[in-house]
């Protein structure tokens, strides 16, 4: 009785026992599946390690951003904030940004004052 003993790519290790023919055909069905699947299980690791790379930064990321290049040296409104990220690109309604200015505001990233009946957010 023939027996084998295979360590596939992915660390699996497998022990096949029969007759010589069975051993050998059972070799070549190993030796064969691990290239096609374990490529396509590290091509879609790498496809998802690219996206967690790629991923949009949130409303509140691009506001930190514009908090250190000093965008808020000065006190800004809502529409600015919103105005200031469709310049780059970045669509959000104030509606949007309202709420993510206040989890700012908590986490005491940013300050808010109210100026003529409007809140203005400032830097801390």
């Amino acid at each position: 009785m023939a027996k084998a003993h295979i360590k596939t790519p992915t660390g699996a290790e497998i022990t096949i026992e029969g007759d010589s023919a069975e051993v050998a055909k059972i070799i070549l069905q190993v030796q064969a599946v691990p290239e096609s699947k374990a490529s396509i299980r590290h091509q879609a690791k790498t496809l998802e390690q690219k996206r967690e790379v790629k991923k949009q930064r949130t409303a509140s990321d691009l506001i930190v951003v514009m908090k250190e290049d000093g965008f808020f040296n000065k006190p800004r409104g809502l529409a600015e904030v919103a105005f200031e990220l469709q310049k780059e690109g970045r669509l959000f309604p104030v509606t949007t940004l309202s709420g993510v200015m206040l989890s700012l505001i908590q986490k005491k990233i940013l300050s808010r004052i109210k100026n003529d009946g409007h809140w203005v957010y400032g830097k801390r």
